[in-house]
């Protein structure tokens, strides 16, 4: 089982993605903005982390950013969430370190078989 944190100002989106996580197997934790995202990863041992890009009080690209930075956690897979399509936006999230990168909206059955083989790989 792994520990996936999902950072997601949306209760409805965050709720959806909770239950498509769960229903993996794995743990989940919540937030709603990108300190207390930053936090929960600085401090926790988690598999994955789940990034909306635009959250309150850092983005989602700014937390990848300082995610990756820290030498302890640096490692964790990370996926941003998101309804920014854009190829530039692509383009500075995987320059960031995201390992995978899911436009909103998304189908459930493929945001799960991303996870998986994320987390299988790990």
């Amino acid at each position: 089982m792994a520990r996936v944190l999902i950072a997601e100002d949306d209760p409805d989106i965050r709720a959806l993605v909770a239950r498509r996580v769960t229903q993996l197997g794995h743990e989940v934790l919540e937030v709603l903005d990108g300190q207390a995202a930053l936090d929960i990863a600085l401090a926790a041992e988690l598999d994955l982390v789940l990034l909306d890009w635009m959250m309150p009080t850092h983005t989602g690209l700014d937390v990848c950013r300082a995610i990756r930075a820290d030498a302890r956690v640096g490692r964790m897979k990370i996926v941003m969430l998101t309804a920014k399509a854009h190829e530039d936006d692509l383009a500075r999230a995987f320059s960031a370190g995201v390992d995978d990168y899911v436009i909103k909206p998304f189908r459930g059955l493929d945001l799960q078989q991303r996870l998986s083989a994320l987390l299988d790989a790990r």
